[in-house]
């Protein structure tokens, strides 16, 4: 028996799927900017939110400042960088997957082969006493201002969006149009502004880079992720991941509908080599307009089939997991993971996620399997009746990937004919 993983993000990004972020991006000078990956990880414990940020960006500036909007004003110690290796790790083990099975010999002993899976600088002083003499005369208020590792933060509070984007232009930023009445009903709704800004000179502007993950904590009754500012960047529709980690349950979004992806499902052996295509044209066909797609549901502790391993305490501790003993063998246990993905456009998802934790612990993964029948000679009288089965499970598995991805049947079956022996079709 082989069993392969896949790990989904890294084919789909291969695919050039855009994606979405939670704030949006401001560019310096004449760059235009635009954000095409992103991964959040939202720890909730009680009223105790930490979310942390991961994002790809394609453009050419300089630097650039991310802003975020929060409803508390954050003190440096709130705020900080996580290794970006901690989150990719998250959204592989979570990550829909393809699995990969090989058929026996029908005409042989029936035995089971297993093959297993196989320093940031501190950023400089801000400049404070012009910069805030000006902010007040636009009614803008800054609340704080530190350095985290290669970041600047500045933690903004405003009376008006015009005064905001004002502030923002003067100091050097290209506002995208259209922004004024998002920020405005942040503004009335008592949300502060979270603006990280970060110099990038020492990497290559030329091709896609990855900022370094940035974390922030706050207390706070709301359980929500504001995403409006998101659709600033949008070139067209936008994905999101949201990862979380709980103590009791699935989370789900109160004010969308969450639909499970299709799963447990037997797809022809060539999706291997198509597994991006097949499932980005598989989630637009399955998701509806305004629908949260459920992705993946299981707690920490263990996984059937694993994608990666599970996260160390360490690690887990790093995202914000804070309740975990560090004696405990079985800590996984207490750390519920849900994985949402949100794909919408400006046209969409008008209102923020507003998220709530249940006590929902049933386990559910993205799960495609792939069975490659035997190759070798059946001369047996087991070996026909496998290969009249063999026969049906291909014509069943191109009906169902017909209706999975709106492939044409044709292409379908033309595919499968390169992949298997001619007495099989």
């Amino acid at each position: 028996m082989l069993i392969r993983f896949l790990a989904f993000l890294t084919a789909l990004t291969l695919a050039n799927s855009a994606s979405a972020f939670c704030g949006f991006y401001v560019a310096r000078a004449d760059g235009a900017l635009y954000n095409e990956a992103s991964k959040v990880v939202f720890v909730r414990d009680r009223n105790l939110s930490t979310i942390t940020m991961s994002s790809d960006y394609q453009g050419a500036p300089k630097d650039f400042a991310m802003i975020v909007p929060t409803p508390k004003v954050l003190k440096r110690k709130q705020v900080r960088t996580v290794d970006a290796k901690t989150v990719n790790h998250l959204d592989a083990y979570s990550a829909p997957r393809l699995v990969e099975y090989s058929d026996f010999d029908p005409c042989g002993p029936q035995i089971v082969y297993a093959v297993p899976l196989i320093e940031a600088t501190r950023g400089g002083s801000l400049r404070k006493s012009q910069r805030q003499r000006g902010a007040k005369a636009l009614g803008v208020t800054i609340k704080a201002e530190y350095a985290v590792d290669n970041y600047d933060i500045l933690i903004l509070d405003a009376k008006q969006s015009g005064g905001l984007i004002t502030f923002l232009q003067n100091d050097g930023y290209q506002i995208p149009e259209g922004l004024s009445g998002t920020l405005q009903q942040y503004i009335k709704g008592g949300m502060k502004f979270f603006v990280a800004k970060v110099n990038l000179k020492r990497h290559s502007a030329k091709k896609k880079q990855t900022l370094k993950p940035l974390q922030i904590s706050f207390r706070s009754s709301k359980f929500m992720l504001p995403i409006q500012l998101g659709k600033v960047n949008a070139k067209g529709p936008q994905d999101l991941l949201l990862m979380t980690l709980t103590r009791k349950g699935r989370v789900d979004v109160a004010n969308y509908r969450t639909n499970r992806i299709p799963s447990n499902i037997n797809v022809p052996s060539f999706v291997k080599k198509h597994f991006a295509t097949f499932y980005r044209d598989m989630f637009r066909r399955s998701t509806d307009r305004n629908t949260v797609a459920l992705e993946y549901a299981w707690d920490m502790a263990w996984c059937d089939p694993c994608a990666a391993d599970p996260l160390s305490p360490k690690q887990l501790r790093d995202l914000g997991v804070t309740w975990l003993k560090k004696s405990d063998q079985n800590a996984g246990q207490d750390v519920f993971v849900t994985r949402l993905h949100v794909q919408y456009d400006k046209n969409s998802f008008h209102q923020d996620l507003k998220l709530k934790e249940t006590r929902d612990r049933e386990n559910f993964q993205g799960r495609y399997v792939m069975n490659h029948p035997f190759k070798g000679k059946v001369n047996c009288e087991a070996g026909r009746e496998y290969v009249q089965d063999i026969r049906r499970r291909l014509r069943s598995e191109a009906v169902e990937l017909n209706k999975l991805t709106g492939w044409a049947p044709r292409d379908i079956e033309k595919r499968i004919r390169a992949t298997v022996p001619r007495s099989y079709w």
